[in-house]
């Protein structure tokens, strides 16, 4: 079964707008994983919008499942996570003024660099993933690095896909995807994906073949807002369900 891996970022941002304790990042990790997550992903940024180092050390304390830390590949970053020893690092791009992450890491233009963070990372046994946009040479430098894994960019897919309006251009991105999980799995690299998935498009996502894991947050947490956050969780987790079993893998 393809996993999922629940972002808890954006509980922290409503908790962050008014500098409260509340809702609190680390509860929401709880019942997502009693509702069956199969993982917890968090991005500590660098300008520390939404998740707090306090947070992530509280995280890696009560999490019982799997701890993915998103971060920028910086030295005091680096630093940060061989302290922490979550279960797994995943290297984001990172720009302050952008909302959220708009793209994935040019490994291929900074493959000595990465190739340095990603060995000092696993030197300590901590899984290591590269964000990356679903493009061949991208993925071929990943395989060069030494990581273990990548997270394809999924962003260009989810805005693609309008499930009402019946313009077919996400068909495009979603073949890019395949396209570039097919090569990963061919080199030797385990396959994640994430960005703007939702309910409405997750199934095309999950049966692309060779995927292992999904990372989804804000649908999850915006849904959770009506129904409760244990719904959201099952609800998404079926819908990635339903992928596996009634869509055409291809």
């Amino acid at each position: 079964m393809v996993k999922l891996g629940v972002n808890i970022d954006h509980v922290a941002t409503v908790r962050e707008a008014r500098k409260e304790r509340n809702p609190d990042p680390v509860a929401a990790a709880i019942l997502a994983e009693l509702a069956g997550a199969h993982g917890i992903t968090c991005h500590l940024r660098e300008d520390l919008r939404h998740i707090q180092e306090r947070d992530v050390r509280l995280l890696r304390q009560t999490v019982t499942t799997h701890l993915n830390l998103e971060m920028a590949p910086t030295a005091a970053m680096v630093q940060f996570a061989l302290e922490l020893q979550p279960d797994m690092v995943t290297l984001v791009p990172e720009r302050r003024q952008e909302l959220t992450t708009e793209g994935g890491l040019d490994v291929a233009g900074h493959e000595r660099e990465l190739q340095q963070i990603v060995q000092n990372l696993r030197a300590q046994r901590i899984q290591v993933s590269l964000f990356i946009d679903p493009e061949a040479r991208q993925v071929k430098s990943a395989q060069k690095t030494g990581a273990e894994l990548v997270e394809l960019h999924t962003g260009n897919f989810a805005r693609a896909y309008h499930y009402e309006s019946g313009d077919q251009s996400w068909l495009a991105e979603r073949s890019r995807l395949v396209d570039a999980a097919t090569l990963g799995h061919r080199v030797g690299l385990r396959v994640n994906a994430g960005h703007g998935l939702d309910y409405q498009n997750v199934a095309l996502v999950s049966n692309i073949p060779h995927m292992e894991e999904l990372n989804i947050g804000h649908s999850i947490i915006s849904r959770a807002i009506m129904v409760g956050l244990d719904k959201a969780v099952r609800e998404m987790l079926e819908q990635i369900r339903l992928g596996e079993s009634e869509l055409p893998r291809k």
